[in-house]
């Protein structure tokens, strides 16, 4: 990191002295240049590092609408084309895990991967009674660098606690940790995919590829293959399929964790695959957050005194209670009713509801911008440990939702999702839906 920091310097102090003697019209061709030439050092940076700060580049190439376009595609590349290990490498891993080579272990297996990802990369095969299946090989060493990433945690959430000094870092490094530890491994990832796909066993529309036990370690793991459109892809057909795309990844999300108590809690474009007609494969169930009876209360609580039935008073007393707000901050329960109630604006408001990269924006813009009409507010806010990983739906899901411009009538769609209202079907997805019947929630330890 410090030798990309030197060598940017240098090439921005280099990009300058040009850009002295040039016109308008070059001035920009220069600074486009100078954009992507960077975006491309820092890809090649976070693509070789792997780990924690892979996934900071990931994040970054969908997160925020006001990076320019040219570095936004560029930084792409490492949602699912991140440099990959060499094949003698994979070779090895695979070996060591498998107790033989990929030439044995399968009756035919792709050398050059499909995907290449922050933890490990995937690469297709056959398995000797004709199964085609994707295999993902973790990166040797990846559990030092992500290690060694978390190591540092606790200095970067203390110095966000000055900014912010209602947040307890220690519930959030301690819920990280456990999280993204449990990414590393493979049988957990597993089991929390073998969850999912019980659960979603035969739905219409959310497909979770099964886990081929025999070919599964704790460092590789074996799925049937799925097949489907990339995310770019989906952002060139029409406005109708985007907005069905929307609706199954959101009944996805919001379903999993009021029905099953479970959230994926790595969404991004990578890890999804598409069909016309929003079907979609869900992929990637590393990053797995598994909510209790207790927890999932107080969700319908908030819900129900900001959206169903408001009450300021009682909000924010659960707020408080669950602890995402000091109590007796002193501003009163309408100012707090106002910073929240943006998380809940697309489900509060009647009708069709477009979810734009303005809105995904603000919402990043709004948990972080220390100044402003709620910096009050902020600084007495907290993240609670329940709270962390859910986070990922402010910090990745709606920017999905505004790329996609997904366009939809959410609230009526929530309710069908909440089980204490249990609405009725909303949608032609939602009156397919309806006929479907949920499998078991197998149980997954940890």
């Amino acid at each position: 990191m410090a030798q990309f920091s030197g060598k940017a310097g240098a090439t921005y102090a280099f990009h300058r002295a040009r850009r002295v003697f040039a016109d308008a019209e070059r001035k920009e061709e220069l600074d486009r240049r100078f954009q992507i030439e960077t975006t491309e050092q820092a890809v090649a940076l976070l693509g070789d590092m792997k780990g924690a700060m892979m996934k900071v580049g990931q994040m970054a190439s969908y997160l925020d609408q006001g990076m320019p376009e040219n570095v936004r595609h560029t930084l792409a590349q490492l949602q699912q084309d991140a440099p990959p290990m060499s094949v003698a490498l994979a070779s090895e891993v695979l070996a060591a895990e498998l107790g033989c080579p990929p030439n044995e272990a399968f009756a035919e297996f792709d050398p050059d991967p499909i995907a290449a990802a922050s933890i490990g990369q995937v690469h297709r095969a056959l398995t000797h009674d004709g199964r085609a299946v994707a295999v993902k090989i973790q990166y040797p060493g990846v559990d030092e660098a992500i290690g060694s990433d978390l190591a540092t945690a606790d200095v970067v959430f203390r110095g966000l606690a000055v900014m912010f000094p209602g947040l307890e870092p220690e519930p959030v490094v301690a819920e990280l940790k456990a999280r993204l530890s449990e990414e590393l491994d493979y049988e957990k990832e597993a089991a929390n995919q073998r969850m999912f796909a019980a659960f979603y066993h035969d739905h219409p529309y959310i497909h979770i590829p099964h886990v081929v036990d025999e070919l599964s370690t704790r460092r590789v793991l074996t799925t049937e293959l799925a097949t489907g459109a990339r995310f770019d892809e989906v952002q060139t057909w029409s406005q109708d399929e985007r907005n069905l795309a929307a609706e199954t990844i959101y009944r996805f999300a919001f379903g999993s964790i009021y029905r099953l108590g479970a959230f994926n809690g790595d969404p991004h474009p990578g890890n999804y695959l598409f069909r016309p007609g929003g079907e979609v494969t869900f992929l990637d169930f590393g990053l797995v957050k598994q909510f209790t009876g207790e927890s999932l209360a107080g969700f319908e609580k908030m819900l129900s005194s900001i959206v169903l039935e408001p009450d300021p008073a009682v909000f924010r007393r659960t707020v408080e209670d669950l602890g995402l707000l000091k109590r007796d901050a002193p501003f009163d329960d309408e100012k707090v009713v106002q910073y929240f109630s943006h998380f809940y604006e697309f489900v509060a408001t009647p009708g069709q509801y477009t979810i734009t990269e303005e809105y995904a924006t603000a919402t990043v813009r709004h948990i972080f911008d220390p100044t402003g009409e709620f910096a009050d507010i902020r600084k007495a806010a907290n993240v609670p440990s329940d709270f962390v990983i859910i986070q990922r739906i402010n910090l990745g899901l709606y920017a999905i939702f505004g790329q996609l411009n997904a366009t939809g009538d959410w609230r009526r769609i929530a309710e069908e999702l909440w089980p204490w209202v249990d609405g009725p079907p909303s949608t032609p997805m939602g009156i397919a839906a309806a006929t479907w019947q949920p499998g078991p929630a197998l149980a997954v330890d940890g």
